[in-house]
């Protein structure tokens, strides 16, 4: 470990020693820390979306600080320490990447076998399943993965049903038709107007698993996407406001019209 991990892990164990510690950080368990660390990653990816790499450094930095909570917490009930946790993930990536490390060490690194990406994952699942029957876990009967955290955002949820099912054949063959699902998945939402809020909601939750779809043919994080989308959109919005008051309008009053032409104007900036 490098000399400043050490200190972070002699920092956190200060901060937890039961006479001189923070009261706060004293306080703290698995289950009241575990949101700060999906607020972390959240962090983390918004930084990557706005390309703010200054801020990276420091959001990977408040995500590794979480790391070192929960070891921390591990070691004092006697469970693991941070140097199991680093031991455990070498040992994991080593035997995961055959095709870079042959006997599954550092030393031997060599050039890799020419696989495709897309190999690679297979391999990658097949191993995981291997290490599974290895710890006596028990196999899912199903193609589909049963260990998706409840934590997921469910578009990337869907996105790993989909590509589970797709490692078996059950896949469109090619984008074109998965537009073709997405139209037909319009019209049912058409139709479902007609007949109750629970089928309307049914039918929109189609539409939405299509878009999944198509964003993974098309080679696309649909979860990313929406992320920028809505950071495309915040920012357009307030703009159109902010606009709006330099002509002393107040927003809400404008007609559709009027914030469709100021919208426009944003959208050609």
């Amino acid at each position: 470990m490098s000399h400043s991990i050490d200190e972070l892990i002699t920092l956190m164990a200060r901060l937890r020693d039961k006479e001189h510690g923070c009261p706060w950080d004293l306080k703290q368990s698995f289950e009241t820390i575990a949101p700060y660390t999906l607020e972390e990653a959240c962090e983390v990816a918004e930084a990557i979306e706005r390309q703010d790499y200054l801020n990276l450094r420091e959001e990977l930095g408040d995500l590794l600080f979480q790391v070192i909570f929960h070891a921390q917490m591990a070691s004092e009930s006697e469970l693991f320490n941070f140097t199991d946790i680093t031991e455990g993930l070498l040992a994991k990536l080593l035997r995961r990447h055959p095709h870079v490390f042959p006997d599954g060490s550092l030393e031997s690194f060599s050039s890799p076998d020419k696989l495709s990406p897309e190999e690679v994952k297979q391999k990658w699942q097949e191993i995981k399943a291997e290490e599974k029957k290895q710890k006596g876990q028990k196999l899912s009967e199903s193609a589909l993965p049963d260990d998706l955290p409840g934590t997921l955002p469910t578009l990337q949820r869907a996105e790993k049903i989909q590509a589970a099912a797709a490692r078996v054949g059950f896949d469109w063959p090619e984008a074109e038709l998965v537009f073709d699902k997405i139209q037909e998945e319009l019209a049912e939402i058409h139709e479902a107007r007609a007949e109750s809020q629970e089928r309307i909601s049914e039918e929109v939750g189609d539409l939405l698993f299509a878009c999944v779809n198509l964003a993974r043919h098309l080679g696309v994080d649909a979860d990313m996407s929406l992320r920028k989308a809505c950071h495309k959109f915040d920012g357009r919005f307030r703009k159109m406001e902010a606009l709006a008051a330099t002509n002393d309008r107040a927003f809400e009053q404008l007609t559709l019209e009027e914030m469709e032409n100021y919208w426009q104007q944003i959208k050609s900036e």
